[in-house]
């Protein structure tokens, strides 16, 4: 079974990804046009979300274990300032990233530190926050040049790895499903498949074998099956592409159940 990308390849994959969306911001023709996969956001907006989130979570791991995130960090996110100056973004944006990463290799992947996400299938280690930002500045990156009008995929590899970042991190869940127990699989035509289960203990995720031409699917075993490439999954996942994208198997209708689904506890 594949491995998980490994702590060196994820702060590589933040720069990579980081130094895209700074391309991508560059290229934009105003830095007011809307996000069409953030409604509520300009391309501004977008710009000090990543970086301010850069910077938020880097205090975040140097701060190491906590219950909450450091005041400090929190006062400094609700007074972030960013340049206004075109000219000016793109170094800002890679001091925010230089930051998250140091503090990342200075903590190392097993560095203990606070999360929103306790309860769920990832660790609260810095390891996880790498993984974590990976995700984000990838899935930010297709945002920035869907506002440009060339959206591209994720890199495969990277994608491969957000699948299963989202359904530990976002899915995973000790409270209980409210609904018929079920699972929903996701098949990424790349040769990956997932699993997740929810009923009365909660969601949790697991690899599974993939279907083959041979083995084909059981229907009986998921309420829904999803299949796509490991990117059209992760921008499916965030919310960035509709379900009716994809080819779905079984009863669609319980994804909308799942998309609505709250948690008390994450």
């Amino acid at each position: 079974m594949e491995k998980n990308l490994e702590f060196p390849d994820l702060l590589r994959l933040i720069d990579e990804r980081s130094i895209a969306f700074r391309a991508a911001v560059a290229a934009a023709p105003s830095l007011d046009a809307q996000v069409p996969t953030c409604p509520e956001w300009t391309l501004f907006d977008l710009v000090k979300h990543l970086g301010g989130g850069d910077r938020f979570w880097a205090a975040i791991v140097v701060a190491g274990p906590a219950d909450a995130p450091p005041a400090e960090a929190t006062a400094a996110r609700a007074a972030l300032e960013v340049p206004r100056e075109r000219e000016a973004l793109p170094a800002w944006l890679a001091a925010s990233t230089q930051l998250l990463l140091s503090a990342l290799r200075e903590a190392g992947p097993e560095g203990g530190c606070w999360t929103w996400w306790p309860a769920s299938q990832s660790p609260q280690t810095s390891g996880a926050v790498a993984r974590h930002r990976a995700q984000e500045t990838a899935v930010h990156t297709y945002d920035v040049r869907l506002t440009g009008g060339a959206p591209q995929p994720l890199p495969v590899e990277l994608a491969l790895d957000g699948v299963e970042e989202f359904l530990f991190t976002v899915c995973g869940t000790p409270s209980a499903w409210p609904h018929k127990p079920t699972a929903f699989d996701f098949h990424a035509s790349e040769g990956r498949s997932w699993r997740l289960t929810v009923d009365g203990d909660g969601a949790r995720a697991t690899r599974i074998p993939a279907p083959t031409a041979a083995t084909g699917e059981d229907l009986d075993a998921a309420g829904a099956s999803v299949h796509g490439t490991a990117s059209e999954l992760v921008l499916y996942l965030y919310d960035r592409i509709r379900a009716d994208s994809l080819h779905v198997d079984g009863d669609a209708g319980l994804l909308d159940l799942l998309r609505a689904w709250e948690p008390e506890e994450k």
